[in-house]
């Protein structure tokens, strides 16, 4: 499946907070996920098999690092069975750059994903994901709707990510 999305991610000081605004704002909460990212060495954007209990996916992308909303290109090819054989297969052809461990929590707001995160040396953040799953949206559109929800949920521009958690870890 291949995808647009217009994201942001943040620091996160009142995980409390996001909660009850999703649950009062009837979000459908898909659970709690403990997943690890395995990022692999590639020539071009970011490629990484995610390995959850809800979610399993080899997900390759291409995102601006930059402050706010911003664009991602998403091709993502659902794993369901052997995902330890897919992971060491791309271990052999590319190599391992770094791994993302966290607990994460799955919420939908219609096509606006939320996440919960505390991330495994890091710290908690939220990310907003508002997705245009068969381009009949429009990326105006799902950019007012990440805009909206990072008002909505108090987001403050210093709390603001440029960087992947992959990257935060690396450096």
């Amino acid at each position: 499946m291949r995808h647009n999305n217009i994201e942001i991610k943040a620091r996160c000081s009142n995980p409390d907070f996001i909660r009850n605004y999703l649950q009062q704002h009837d979000a459908d909460f898909k659970g709690a996920d403990f997943q690890t990212d395995t990022y692999f060495n590639v020539n071009h954007g970011r490629l990484k098999l995610r390995q959850g209990n809800i979610e399993n996916s080899l997900i390759y992308y291409n995102r601006e690092n930059k402050a706010g909303p911003k664009l991602s290109e998403v091709t993502l090819f659902k794993v369901k069975e052997e995902s330890e054989l897919l992971k060491k297969a791309l271990t052999h052809a590319n190599g391992i750059k770094v791994e993302v461990k966290k607990k994460r929590e799955i919420y939908f707001i219609d096509n606006v994903k939320f996440h919960i995160d505390e991330v495994e040396g890091l710290g908690s953040f939220v990310e907003i994901e508002a997705i245009d799953e068969d381009g009949s949206k429009g990326i105006d559109f799902i950019k007012q709707q990440c805009d909206f929800y990072v008002a909505a949920l108090q987001i403050k521009e210093e709390d603001l990510l440029t960087m992947s958690y992959s990257d935060m870890l690396m450096k």
